[in-house]
């Protein structure tokens, strides 16, 4: 008689290597319950309750403390934590300013702010990848979408970061983890109405970013300022961490892969494709949440309302049901639909742009002649969920 598969624990998986950890969770107990969170390891089941309306993000992070009146206010306006109909209109509002064009116009200076990291790369080598580019390239990017002025960057890098420390998993494990956050919070909120008000008042009226889109937008759908100052605060924040751990373990599966590197050096049109494998091979986001608004029977299991049901994005990108020799990189393999950037409403808002943030970024590493892994192991963040390396030495080639 076969061993009972341990409860699964995300504290328990080695952030070097997850999906060895999910594998037989996916072939032997794909809808697992542990303690009172249902687990979801197969792509099929996570898609299905991603575009299921039986299954909603809900409001407000319970685990979010009454003494964060400005973390709760914000978190509250953010588009992952709303269904429909706020969910609605808030995406209508982002939508209309988040254009393809407006990103499209933006890769010139996107362009710019990743040859001016690899400059500075280049001069420090060898060098901290995540701190030196990965980090820092999304927050000048979502400043420019933004309109920040580029004196206010690190500022608000440094607001980002502790904005970040409210997670469940880093609270955890830091006293002050929810005090960094609200401070945060509270300073990024005062910035934005800030910023607005010096919109209204004609000042910055000829300003071609994200909030004047949204300004002009919202009057046809308004929406009113905390809504506004929220999503502010949620690009900021989304685009970021998740840019960061894409970009650094794109490259790490790369060099993994050499064969497959050196042919995206000699013909980089193929990195619109390779960007959608390596989101697929090593999502930035491993597990995502949702609660049953109502009963439901996912592969003979009954979820029951209320329930919370945690999607292992991770390990349904590795599912051979749905992708061929999963475990495989393939930069010619077609990597729709997976699950790295969602599904269904909540699919990613900001997935235009960060396709554009890692086709430009891996560009300009990959033009470096002499890049190449360190020596030195590489130190992965004490997070599951938005996972990615928190030092990665890499050589340039400079010296």
């Amino acid at each position: 008689m076969s061993t009972p598969i341990p409860p699964f624990r995300p504290e328990d998986v080695d952030p070097a290597d997850p999906y060895a950890s999910y594998r037989p969770y996916r072939e032997l107990d794909p809808v697992h319950r542990s303690g009172d969170t249902w687990y979801l390891f197969r792509h099929a089941d996570v898609a299905r309750v991603l575009t299921s309306r039986r299954h909603g993000r809900g409001a407000l992070p319970a685990a979010l403390p009454e003494q964060c009146p400005h973390l709760r206010r914000t978190v509250t306006n953010w588009l992952v934590f709303m269904d429909p109909p706020e969910h609605t209109r808030v995406r209508a509002l982002v939508a209309k300013s988040f254009t393809p064009r407006i990103v499209e116009a933006l890769r010139p200076r996107i362009r710019r702010l990743a040859a001016e990291l690899t400059a500075e790369l280049t001069a420090a080598d060898p060098a901290d990848l995540v701190s030196g580019f990965a980090a820092p390239f999304p927050i000048l990017v979502i400043s420019e979408l933004l309109g920040v002025p580029r004196a206010d960057r690190p500022w608000f890098r440094e607001r980002a970061v502790d904005l970040q420390q409210a997670t469940s998993s880093r609270a955890a494990r830091r006293s002050d983890g929810f005090a960094v956050a609200e401070a945060a919070a509270r300073e990024l909120a005062a910035y934005f109405r800030a910023e607005l008000a010096r919109r209204r008042a004609g000042r910055g009226a000829d300003a071609a970013d994200l909030i004047a889109a949204m300004l002009a937008a919202e009057e046809s759908v308004p929406l009113g300022d905390d809504v506004l100052v929220g999503t502010c605060i949620h690009l900021l924040t989304a685009g970021h961490e998740t840019t960061t751990n894409l970009l650094a373990k794109g490259l790490l599966a790369l060099f993994a892969h050499p064969e497959q590197l050196a042919e995206l050096r000699s013909d980089p049109k193929l990195l619109p494709d390779a960007v959608e494998e390596l989101v697929r091979y090593d999502p930035p986001v491993q597990m995502i949440s949702r609660w049953a608004k109502e009963d439901d029977e996912i592969s003979g299991h009954t979820v029951r309302r209320g329930e919370k049901v945690v999607l292992v994005l991770g390990s349904a990108n590795r599912d051979a049901g749905r992708f061929p020799d999963a475990d495989r990189l393939d930069i010619h393999r077609d990597a729709l639909r997976h699950t790295g950037f969602g599904m269904g409403i909540h699919y990613c808002v900001g997935a235009p742009l960060a396709r554009a943030e890692a086709e430009i970024g891996l560009t300009e590493l990959l033009n470096l002649p002499g890049l190449s892994r360190a020596s030195e192991p590489i130190r992965y963040a004490d997070d599951l969920i938005f996972h990615g390396p928190a030092r990665m030495m890499i050589r340039t080639g400079a010296r």
